[in-house]
């Protein structure tokens, strides 16, 4: 279980939708410092609130940033991309996995050390595309289902660390990324922010935090994966600890 109250918490793409809504929210729930991550300027009435330049594609600016921040307790990597594609096109792909592959990667690696030195936690904005890709974004699926596996693989790595990590497995948001995205309905992303800190407070390793995504909540965690997630984590500590004796 984990209180963000009096905890410093950066969210990145924190200017608009689920982002600007976690910031809010954070605050709401007592955050003592709340980072937020955005490529556009940004400001923010509330003190407690720092905008932050943090393209996550920009290695530069991952790296001013981490300095910028010093201690941190929460990482919520947020910010995103979507794109419509049939797997065509290798740049699209690439492009995908460079904002929410590989941008999340490199902020996490980033910030690392100052997570492990306050025994903090690490929440990546994933979807619920990771568990079965929409063919209309194709290598946005991909993508969210590689940084879903990293999340995973993470969580076992660092928990020894007194690292957490939590997968927040989104549905569908009323967000300028799912402009186009009319078939059924959306969640506002107050609701989402909310699902997410909740999720957290109740020890949730996955998080659904929204109408569309909490119906597959029950499967997921009674089913074969997560049951082989929990296997191999626990065999990977048995060899650790064998290596170290």
């Amino acid at each position: 279980m984990y209180t963000i109250t009096g905890k410093t918490v950066l969210v990145t793409g924190g200017n608009r939708g689920i982002g600007r809504a976690l910031v809010e929210e954070a605050l709401n729930r007592g955050a003592k410092r709340v980072y937020a991550g955005t490529r556009q300027p940004f400001t923010h009435p509330d003190e407690k609130v720092t905008p932050l330049t943090l393209d996550v594609t920009e290695a530069e600016q991952i790296a001013q940033a981490a300095k910028a921040v010093g201690e941190l307790d929460v990482l919520v990597n947020n910010a995103g991309l979507v794109a419509f594609d049939d797997l065509s096109d290798r740049a699209v792909l690439d492009k995908m996995l460079a904002v929410n592959f590989f941008g999340v990667y490199d902020t996490i690696q980033a910030f690392l050390p100052a997570l492990v030195r306050s025994q903090g936690a690490i929440v990546n904005n994933i979807s619920v595309n990771a568990f079965a890709p929409f063919p209309l974004v194709s290598s946005y699926s991909v993508a969210k289902a590689a940084t879903f596996n990293m999340s995973q693989s993470l969580r076992g790595l660092l928990a020894s660390k007194g690292v957490t990590v939590y997968a927040v497995m989104t549905g569908l948001v009323d967000t300028d990324m799912t402009k186009g995205f009319d078939v059924m309905a959306k969640a506002a992303p107050e609701t989402v922010a909310k699902g997410v800190y909740d999720g957290m407070e109740k020890g949730e390793e996955e998080i659904f935090p929204d109408p569309m995504a909490e119906p597959l909540a029950d499967s997921w965690r009674s089913g074969g994966g997560k049951n082989l997630e929990h296997q191999y984590a626990q065999m990977a500590a048995q060899i650790a600890a064998a290596q170290s004796a």
